[in-house]
């Protein structure tokens, strides 16, 4: 038998950007959450607005240059014309944008929560051979698996790799535990019996 779980992850802010400002020594922007819309002729043009964080200059990076307006999704037109914080945190996540504008993100800058209701304790009291937890991320911001497993399950970083090492945790990814990054839907299974086991084992 298997038991589900899940972690969701809620981030409480987006990258800063890094950038030298050109008004004081700071190198690290924040998103604004605001827009700027520009018509020129039959023509348009948006940015999602940055501002410094010592000095609150500004920096625009561009999300539509020169396009017809009714090339533009209706419900997105809208979002920029009211400065919908959902459609500005979706581009200040977006890697395709980082490249697009040759910017930098500081993904360390992010900070989250993790609304998780599963602890070590209660894994090795369950009956179930596995447990499945499924992970629900709105947002990609580099946060290492390993990371998160250490975070929700309050384990130390060797304990984490003796977990995988002996798959007592894994993953559908063929990857070394360090390079695998949580995407949304991911799932991480965790053999019950080989988990108990192996916390035994080191913490002799």
């Amino acid at each position: 038998m298997e038991t589900t779980f899940t972690w969701e992850i809620k981030v409480k802010n987006c990258p800063l950007l890094i950038k030298k400002c050109s008004h004081c020594d700071s190198d690290r922007f924040y998103c604004s959450d605001k827009f700027r819309m520009n018509a020129q002729k039959k023509n348009i043009d948006v940015w999602l607005i940055y501002r410094c964080v010592k000095c609150d200059n500004t920096c625009n990076l561009t999300l539509v240059s020169r396009s017809k307006p009714d090339l533009i999704d209706k419900s997105l037109f809208h979002s920029f014309s009211v400065n919908d914080k959902e459609a500005a945190w979706q581009y200040a996540f977006s890697a395709e944008l980082e490249r697009k504008n040759n910017m930098k993100l500081d993904y360390g800058s992010v900070e989250y929560e993790v609304i998780s209701s599963i602890s070590p304790e209660d894994i090795q009291n369950l009956s179930d051979e596995v447990i499945s937890i499924r992970i629900k991320c709105d947002f990609d911001f580099n946060l290492k698996l390993s990371s998160l497993v250490r975070r929700c399950l309050s384990l130390s970083a060797n304990q984490v790799k003796r977990l995988f090492e002996q798959n007592a945790i894994s993953t559908s990814a063929n990857q070394p535990l360090q390079k695998q990054k949580v995407r949304n839907r991911d799932v991480i299974l965790i053999d019950r019996e080989q988990f108990t086991k192996s916390l035994k084992e080191i913490a002799r």
